[in-house]
């Protein structure tokens, strides 16, 4: 790829990300999600060019996990020493939140010499993405009042909403399968719920993909058994978008019926609506039992849905018998890493690489939504990089 030429198509590109924090993707304009794309397309690029775009001689990108991870928490390490950063992970097990420590206080402390602050905190159904604006709320104090040298910026590494950092890699693995933007146009995207031996799955991944391929004049699909619900304002807002970008949204109860003629076809579990609010309130009150009750409930109700598979039968339905497969991962691979689960084992290995190149866009996102919230004119930055031309490996 020729990096003046992405570098040349960021500069016709508005976009409004400055010192602003991506918490959510449909808060942003359609610009400011193509100038991230294209900056993670440039940096890649780099990348695989062997140019170093370490833009930071020092400085921390500090990480709180409160879930579970290994593809997002690699994935923003990557981002951050890609720029030149170094990554610290905050455990509250290990710090004074554990003691009653404020938002406010830990929000300030742990900034001194930070300039990035990711946050995965999707356990708890409408606290994650309010957790995340509180942190911002106090880091704007701090910076004001002259406690802090820089205001951190926030990335969303995935909360109770949205997975923003997902779903833009999901995008921008379609930019690259079908060749531009502008293609996904009229392309069916399949957005299903498939059964998993296991319950609580997040709501942020299938949210996050219905809010932001919707921008992009895509036709939508959201299939799910009845009763396995995401949150209705998100869905409102998906309906929204397909409507104003000219593409089309629907929901259906049935597998089947919803990949019929699909170009994408994206199954992936997630608990329903009414579930995780019953569990926010169980893991609030640290009822133990009641967890494991509805545990078992859930579980029970999932087993109904065991054919709820994507396979070679449902495969044969899709356009030309051979729609695009995306999963987050690691998925659940019915014969491999469950007995029954998602995905079929031969359906799975026919596009994992595919789901590998999907996932590696990430690093790199992460990176341009840093890139493009520190510098006001990143089109200048990237052109000194490029024209100092400094070796990642020297040889």
């Amino acid at each position: 790829m020729d990096i003046k030429k992405l570098i040349d198509e960021v500069e016709q590109i508005n976009s409004g990300l400055y010192q602003k924090d991506f918490l959510l993707t449909w808060e942003k304009s359609e610009s400011a999600l193509r100038r991230v794309l294209q900056v993670a397309d440039i940096l890649r690029e780099m990348r695989m060019q062997n140019i170093s775009p370490k833009v930071f001689d020092s400085g921390l990108a500090v990480s709180i996990f409160r879930d579970n991870s290994t593809r997002t928490r690699f994935s923003y390490a990557s981002a951050a020493n890609l720029l030149g950063l170094e990554v610290q992970d905050m455990d509250e097990q290990k710090s004074q939140i554990a003691h009653g420590e404020t938002v406010r206080e830990t929000a300030n402390m742990i900034s001194f010499l930070t300039d990035f602050i990711g946050i995965r905190d999707d356990m708890f159904l409408g606290e994650g993405n309010k957790y995340m604006r509180e942190v911002g709320e106090a880091l704007d104090d701090g910076f004001a009042k002259g406690v802090l040298p820089v205001r951190p910026g926030i990335v969303n590494l995935q909360c109770d909403m949205d997975h923003p950092t997902q779903a833009m890699a999901d995008l921008l693995h379609l930019k690259h399968e079908f060749g531009s933007l502008e293609n996904l146009r009229g392309k069916k995207l399949v957005m299903s719920w498939a059964y998993s031996p296991s319950y609580g799955k997040p709501l942020s991944v299938p949210q996050g993909i219905i809010g932001l391929m919707s921008r992009f004049g895509m036709d939508i699909t959201l299939a799910y058994p009845e009763g396995y619900e995401l949150i209705p304002e998100i869905v409102d807002i998906a309906k929204h978008n397909a409507r104003n970008s000219g593409g089309n949204f629907k929901i259906v109860n049935s597998m089947k019926d919803a990949v019929q003629g699909a170009d994408i076809v994206y199954p992936k579990s997630w608990a329903p609506f009414h579930i995780m609010q019953e569990r926010t309130k169980l893991l609030k009150a640290g009822d133990k039992q009641g967890l494991d009750a509805l545990e078992q409930t859930c579980l029970a109700e999932n087993a109904k849905y065991k054919d709820w598979e994507y396979n070679e039968n449902m495969q044969k339905l899709t356009k030309d018998k051979d729609a695009l497969y995306m999963h987050c991962l690691p998925a659940d691979i019915s014969g491999v890493s469950c007995k029954e689960g998602e995905v079929a084992g031969k359906t799975f290995e026919q596009y994992r690489i595919k789901t590998y190149h999907e996932a590696g866009f990430k690093p790199y996102i992460i990176a341009a939504m840093m890139f493009t919230n520190r510098f006001e004119y990143p089109v200048q930055v990237l052109k000194s990089i490029l024209e100092r031309a400094n070796k990642r490996v020297l040889y």
